[in-house]
C-alpha cells in the first residue's frame, strides 16, 4: 500500500504545481482566484489520499471542512466581483 500513496501523491502533485504557478502568474484577479479555488480542492483530495492511506478518519473531517471553507469563499469573491462589475457601469 504506501507504493500506491507514493503514485498517488506524485499524481497530485503536478496539478499543484500548476496550480501554485497559476496563481502565481495569473494575468487577473478571476485567474487567480479560480486557483486558490483548485487548491482548495487538491487540500481536500490531499486529506482524502491520507485518510485511505492511514486509515484515520479525521482527515476526512479536516476535507470537508477545507471543501465547506473553499465553497464559502468562492461564493463571496463572486459576490464581490459582481458588485465592482455595477460599480464599474
Amino acid at each position: 500500500m504506501p507504493a500506491i500513496d507514493g503514485v498517488l501523491g506524485l499524481f497530485l502533485m503536478v496539478p499543484l504545481v500548476l496550480t501554485v504557478w497559476r496563481l502565481i502568474a495569473g494575468p487577473t484577479l478571476v485567474d487567480r482566484m479560480v486557483a486558490l479555488d483548485m487548491l482548495s480542492g487538491l487540500a481536500v483530495a490531499i486529506a482524502a489520499v491520507t485518510a485511505a492511506s492511514t486509515g484515520r478518519r479525521e482527515f476526512l473531517d479536516v476535507g470537508f471542512g477545507l471543501a465547506l471553507i473553499g465553497f464559502v469563499g468562492t461564493c463571496a469573491f463572486a459576490a464581490f466581483l459582481e458588485r465592482k462589475g455595477r460599480r464599474t457601469r
